[in-house]
């Protein structure tokens, strides 16, 4: 009986010690995805913003339009740089998040 408690208590220690390691990759993985689109935004509003004081500093109307014309091209391009990255980031984080747990997943595949 004692046998039995003391396998009990070991899978309540190992799951901890895996949702632990799990919930710390979670962590550190949305930190870096927070930071990630917090940087983007930045550089997003200082383009914008150098984007807008050119237009207003054209001398016509249609060097203005090619201003805004090239800017919305970089920033489409930027954005699905930008999502494209983000999506790796996400990706990744799921596969951290899951790595602790494979071991386990292993062992109820091989009984």
């Amino acid at each position: 009986m004692i046998n039995g408690f003391d396998e009990f208590q070991k899978a309540g220690k190992d799951g901890m010690d895996m949702a632990t390691k799990s919930f710390g990759a979670v962590s550190k993985g949305l930190q870096a995805i927070a930071t990630e689109y917090a940087d983007y935004s930045k550089k997003s509003i200082e383009q914008s913003t150098a984007a807008f004081e050119k237009m207003i500093a054209a001398k016509s109307p249609d060097k203005a339009l090619e201003i805004q014309s090239d800017y919305m091209k970089s920033a489409y391009e930027s954005m699905v740089g930008e999502f494209n990255k983000l999506s790796d980031m996400y990706m990744d984080l799921g596969k951290e998040a899951y790595k602790p747990y494979e071991g386990l997943a292993a062992k109820a595949s091989g009984k």
